[in-house]
């Protein structure tokens, strides 16, 4: 039996609508997984809750990619924007059960710009549609821009990563306005506008706005894709053990 087994990491994707609807998924995001010693399966939006929470029993952490824009009008916080690109109701919907499932599963998970936004609006944080519209004044993060973010000092990110600053790569017009306990600020742009969070009470629940996929290899960013991956080893090797 092996001590360390290599983890299974989930990670769900865009869902391209039409007569025979079809999951995409970037490369770069299951070869992050790869590099930093985990194995990655594509999950598509499909099946209800009960399907969900069988196939979350048999992986051991997961990723939420990045994405589109939300329906804030169907999730009740107000008209849609008219920038947005909206995600497709099944998986704006799956994606909601999957985020609430994996926090409710103590599932190690690292979600990435919307895959952040998710982690997030699932547990109640406040929301901008369109920056810099609901922030006059905010720089621009969108199309790959690369700007600095600061760790918050004592933070379990800011250990994570092991550097008080960072240089990102954006693509994002959306972002958490606020966040609600057990979510925590765990990095701002120099603006102050939300970068990073992490929950309390988890083994590993962070969330990034930015692209750390898209950061050269050996940059502390790999530390996310290393952190989620220790922390799926640790809970596959319990199970193996038969350890709750």
């Amino acid at each position: 039996m092996a001590l360390h087994p290599r983890p299974l990491i989930a990670v769900n994707g865009l869902l391209i609508e039409g007569e025979n609807p079809y999951l995409k998924l970037g490369n770069r995001y299951c070869d992050a997984i790869l590099k930093a010693g985990g194995i990655p399966i594509a999950i598509p939006p499909v099946g209800g809750p009960l399907d969900l929470e069988r196939l979350l029993e048999r992986v051991d952490g997961v990723l939420l990619t990045g994405g589109d824009d939300f329906d804030t009008a169907r999730l009740g916080l107000g008209p849609t924007h008219p920038t947005a690109t909206i995600t497709p109701a099944a998986k704006q919907d799956f994606d909601f059960l999957l985020a609430r499932a994996v926090v409710s599963m103590q599932l190690p998970v690292l979600g990435i710009c919307y895959g952040m936004q998710l982690l997030g609006v699932a547990e109640g944080c406040g929301f901008y549609q369109h920056i810099p519209e609901d922030r006059p004044g905010a720089q621009n993060h969108s199309g790959g821009v690369v700007h600095s973010v600061r760790c918050e000092g004592g933070s379990r990110f800011s250990k994570l990563v092991r550097e008080p600053e960072l240089q990102v790569v954006s693509r994002h017009h959306q972002a958490l306005a606020s966040v609600t306990g057990p979510w925590s600020v765990a990095a701002r742009d120099e603006q102050g506008l939300i970068e990073a969070i992490e929950r309390a009470g988890h083994p590993y629940a962070f969330g990034v706005q930015w692209h750390p996929e898209l950061s050269p290899e050996g940059s502390p960013h790999d530390r996310l894709f290393q952190g989620l991956i220790g922390a799926a080893a640790m809970r596959a090797t319990r199970k193996l053990a038969g350890v709750s």
